[in-house]
């Protein structure tokens, strides 16, 4: 058992390479702020959104994981997230790349007839 106990705290590649990014993007931003340059701050601004960028791009991909808790085998960040391809549910980025989970919708059978998902 972690020292969080048994719980999914979403470590993921996404999660990892974009918090890395933007913790480089804060460091330059940080530094040309100190010594009064631009082009440091520049550089700040263009790995913070590289950062947004690449997160997204890497969670479209399957490597990041969707809201809410996974089962416990899909707990390490390198395990791919195989239902990302038909976008998660409630997901922004998902949505934002056109991506819609969609619901499973199960009408009732009519007399004798077997149910009909559409």
């Amino acid at each position: 058992m972690s020292a969080h106990g048994d719980v999914d705290l979403g470590h993921t590649l996404a999660g990892w390479t974009g918090t890395a990014l933007a913790t480089l993007g804060c460091a330059a931003a940080g530094a040309a702020l100190c010594l009064g340059s631009a082009w440091a701050g520049a550089l700040g601004a263009a790995l913070l959104a590289a950062a947004a960028l690449t997160t997204w791009l890497l969670h479209l991909a399957g490597w990041g994981k969707p809201s809410g808790p996974r089962p416990a085998a899909q707990w390490d960040w390198r395990v791919r997230d195989t239902a990302a391809r038909a976008g998660h549910p409630d997901c922004l980025g998902c949505r934002m790349a056109g991506r819609r989970a969609r619901a499973l919708v199960v009408t009732p059978p009519a007399a004798g007839r077997a149910p009909v998902r559409a």
